[in-house]
């Protein structure tokens, strides 16, 4: 992974010290962390401390189910992280033929699927951005 992945992360979520409702109506705070009761303020400490955890469990959940993903390069990998920090990892899972075709280093095609899904018509610049670089293998 980068070291831009928890900022790349913090650009796409945004960042926020007091609860709001997301757009499906859960409470959520920081940087995307979901399930906080109403009224929650965080520090920015509070923020960068919980965004890290959130990323390690990620990147855990990822090891356990798609242990092939640490074959690829770091960009790419960036991709399954942001796109399953968003998603949840069963989220993620849902992408079965994009899956498979990074996977078998299918990058092109990959990408295209990133952008014909019905996640890519919610999340918009997110989407191109990190179709981009699923496709290159290089930083968006």
């Amino acid at each position: 992974m980068t070291p831009h992945l928890a900022a790349d992360i913090e650009r796409d979520e945004g960042r926020r010290r007091t609860a709001y409702r997301d757009t499906v109506g859960i409470w959520t705070v920081g940087v995307g962390h979901a399930r906080v009761p109403a009224g929650t303020v965080w520090t920015d400490d509070e923020i960068d401390r919980v965004l890290a955890s959130d990323i390690a469990d990620v990147i855990a959940s990822l090891d356990k189910r798609l242990p092939w993903w640490r074959s690829l390069n770091d960009a790419r990998q960036d991709v399954l992280v942001n796109m399953a920090f968003n998603l949840g990892i069963k989220g993620l899972l849902g992408f079965k033929n994009s899956l498979a075709d990074i996977k078998e280093g299918q990058f092109e095609s990959a990408a295209k699927r990133l952008l014909a899904s019905k996640w890519a018509s919610q999340v918009k610049d997110r989407a191109t951005l990190l179709a981009a670089q699923m496709k290159t293998g290089v930083r968006a």
